[in-house]
């Protein structure tokens, strides 16, 4: 089984998780510059393969779109140019953040590694990709 790459996408950095190969754990692999990501994603697929992408969609808690949500918006556009053969998923994001912070507490980390915007980053895309999984039925 290829595996599933969940994207905590934001304007100047994107955390990157991923599942295992039976897609059964999502776990944080890095954080990459915006401008990045994409040539990650093709060289990630060619060496590991990905079967679909699980992409967070900002929105406010009424519901309504983000001053965020027309950035996602745009690289979901160009996920789908370079990957045209691979679905792509939106999730509901909210919280995200918030839970990776709280993860990062509860796991011990110190102070000075919990302000590494990167590592929320990352685990924020964990978080929505482990989600995506547990919502999946399981027939």
């Amino acid at each position: 089984m290829a595996r599933l790459v969940g994207v905590d996408y934001g304007s100047k950095r994107v955390g990157i998780a991923v599942t295992d190969p039976l897609q059964i754990i999502a776990s944080p692999l890095d954080t990459y510059h915006s401008k990045d990501v994409i040539a990650f994603l093709k060289k990630y697929d060619e060496q590991e393969g990905i079967e679909k992408f699980v992409v967070g969609m900002p929105k406010n808690l009424n519901n309504e779109a983000t001053n965020a949500t027309p950035l996602v918006k745009g690289f979901v556009t160009l996920l789908k140019k370079a990957f045209p053969d691979k679905e792509v998923v939106l999730v509901d994001e909210r919280f995200t953040s918030k839970m990776a912070f709280d993860t990062m507490i509860r796991g011990g980390l110190k102070k000075k590694d919990r302000r590494n915007k990167g590592t929320v980053d990352k685990i924020s895309a964990s978080i929505l990709l482990q989600s995506y999984l547990e919502s999946r039925p399981s027939f």
